[in-house]
This record gives structure tokens, C-alpha cells and sequence, in this order.
């Protein structure tokens, strides 16, 4: 069985994330949706150091103070099932640089859930909005459409 670990990161500047608007790479799962940024494990990396690298090569920012905010199930019936690390980033230091994924945008919070996003997205963005404990996710796709999610074990 083939498990993916990645991490998606939130970096938060007063009432806004900073969003990834994927529509540059050819076959990408996230075509056309706003996400934030992440990625994939490197070997021997740990949640924070995977955070840390995907923010530096997707955006030019170091990161500098952050907050491990949860771990999210993907289950899927055509995509490996994914753990993904999910952080909030309240500083950093750098220059945004273009980014070879898609267009990276300050996105108001209060916007965010209008646009193209995995459903599941919407589910711990506003898990994130409330201030949440750490929590553990788990949401299940047919395709692309959530048709059955657990917050902290247990159906929602």
C-alpha cells in the first residue's frame, strides 16, 4: 500500500493567507484550485523541516514562527492515501519570488471559501478560522467530490 506524507502551509498576514493558485503544472491533482503551499517528504525529513523547505522553494520566505496545526486523512478511490501536516506561519523573512507552481496571492479570509478549492479544504480552513486545538481530519473522496468526513474520530 502506498501512503504519501506532505505538509500544507498557511502563512497568515493580518486577515489573509497567502493562496496557491495551482494552473501552471501539467498533471496536477490541484489544477485550477486555490490551495496553500506544500509539498512532499524528502527522506529523513521531519513535518517541520518538509514545512520549512516547501514554503523556501515555492515562495522565497523563511519561516520563522509557525504552529502545527493538524494532521489531515486523505482516503481516495483513484489517489494514494495521503497524511498531510497541516501548519499556520506567522512569520517569516525573505522576498516572494514567482513561483513555478501557479500565482501566489494574498487571499482576505473572508474570501477564501468562494474560491475553486477541494471541498475537504473548506473543512479545516474554518477549523483553522475558529482557533481549533490540534485536531486529526480524516476525509474520504470518490473522485473529486468529499462524500464522507471524521474530525477527531468521529463522523461529522
Amino acid at each position: 500500500m502506498t501512503v504519501k506524507q506532505n505538509t500544507l502551509c498557511y502563512l497568515e498576514r493580518g486577515d489573509s493567507y497567502l493562496m496557491l493558485h495551482r494552473v501552471k503544472k501539467q498533471n496536477d491533482a490541484n489544477k485550477d484550485k486555490w490551495i496553500g503551499v506544500g509539498g512532499g517528504f524528502e527522506a529523513g525529513e521531519s513535518p517541520e523541516d518538509c514545512m520549512k523547505r516547501e514554503i523556501l522553494e515555492e515562495t522565497g520566505f523563511t519561516a520563522k514562527e509557525w504552529r502545527y496545526r493538524g494532521i489531515v486523512t486523505f482516503a481516495s478511490d483513484i489517489y494514494p492515501t495521503e497524511y498531510m501536516h497541516l501548519f499556520t506561519v506567522t512569520d517569516w523573512e525573505g522576498e516572494q519570488k514567482v513561483c513555478d507552481e501557479g500565482d501566489l496571492a494574498w487571499i482576505k479570509k473572508e474570501d477564501l471559501l468562494s474560491l475553486p478549492m477541494w471541498e475537504g479544504d473548506k473543512i479545516f480552513l474554518k477549523l483553522l478560522e475558529k482557533d481549533a486545538p490540534f485536531f486529526s481530519l480524516k476525509l474520504c473522496y470518490e473522485g473529486s467530490k468529499l462524500v464522507y468526513h471524521e474530525l477527531n474520530g468521529k463522523a461529522e
